[in-house]
């Protein structure tokens, strides 16, 4: 069984895939194993990646597989997790890079803690600038609760850190079903993952590794991208509320559930010009008839403790489907 699997979605990226390949060469162990998975790529990644496994089956152990559609990242990464036979998992997207010997010191982190999971910082790259980020975690190196991480409700915590890639997992949480996505989302597929995780794992640590490269701005992310993809959040954040008020302890943590949605909706509704105008039109709609969703005397709480122009933003929304209810 290998020590580890490095679970790489690619699609259409051939301008940054080499970087990444690249990188699992400098990573590379005869006890690694890179899955490589192609969402069904339509420029020329196959062809890379077809090189590349041939190249890397010399220095790794190489699994590659090629999707015979696009799923987008979160079924992806599900592929990969399901053919992934390592102790631990990790996962690199396709257009960033991991800095050369840093796995090495990430399985020797997770097997030194003996945790369910480890997290790490990372740094992002915007054109050529570079700066570090950290995870919002005071504690390194020290085991700790992660269910008790998730709080406080009005601070940035754990669970608003949703990088799937900037860590590493032990395989007893795949076999218990925390590790896959949920299939088909194609943006915020992170956020009901870390949640899930938060909630349900037994243990976690952070340790200060700084390996992993993080490239924004690419035109193809959906990040960049204004179309209805990136109302998939809804869906995800759905998910986040849905199985936190199911959680035995709905009434501590439903309250951070529901902040950290309304921030998102607040985020995109300031940033809606990015979004052709039917799918602007469609976010202001998803979004109050999410606000209605939440559980209201949550939401009123949060509204009450938001700065004024996040609240007032979602207020407005709020009264919007109100009105309308009433006028119907």
């Amino acid at each position: 069984m290998p020590k580890l699997s490095v679970i790489v979605p690619f699609y259409n990226v051939q301008q940054y895939a080499q970087d990444a390949l690249t990188s699992l060469r400098t990573n590379a162990r005869p006890d690694f194993e890179f899955v490589l998975v192609d969402d069904h790529s339509e420029d020329g990644t196959p062809a890379i990646l077809e090189r590349a496994a041939e190249s890397l089956a010399d220095v790794a152990r190489v699994r590659h597989i090629r999707h015979d559609r696009n799923g987008g990242l979160a079924t992806a990464r599900n592929t990969g997790l399901d053919a992934a036979r390592g102790d631990y998992v990790t996962f690199l997207d396709g257009d960033d890079w991991f800095a050369p010997g840093y796995l090495s010191e990430l399985v020797a982190a997770v097997e030194r803690l003996g945790c369910d999971f480890v997290r790490t910082d990372h740094v992002r790259v915007t054109a050529r600038a570079r700066s570090v980020h950290r995870v919002p975690v005071g504690l390194r190196d020290e085991v700790l609760n992660p269910r008790e991480a998730i709080l406080p409700a009005d601070r940035t915590t754990s669970v608003d850190y949703a990088y799937a890639w900037a860590g590493a997992y032990h395989r007893r949480l795949l076999e218990r079903g925390l590790l896959h996505f949920t299939d088909g989302l194609r943006t915020a597929e992170d956020r009901p993952w870390i949640w899930k995780l938060h909630r349900e794992a037994e243990s976690f640590a952070v340790v200060g590794l700084l390996g992993v490269f993080y490239r924004r701005g690419v035109a193809s992310s959906l990040t960049q991208i204004g179309d209805v993809r990136q109302l998939d959040f809804i869906r995800a954040f759905d998910q986040v509320i849905e199985e936190t008020a199911a959680d035995r302890d709905a009434d501590r943590l439903l309250p951070k559930a529901v902040r950290t949605y309304c921030a998102i909706i607040a985020h995109h509704l300031f940033d809606e010009d990015k979004f052709e105008p039917a799918v602007a039109k469609r976010l202001r709609a998803m979004s109050a008839a999410a606000l209605r969703r939440m559980p209201q005397d949550a939401l009123d709480d949060v509204l009450e403790s938001m700065d004024m122009r996040r609240s007032s933003a979602l207020r407005r929304l709020r009264r919007r489907i109100t009105t309308a209810k009433a006028a119907g």
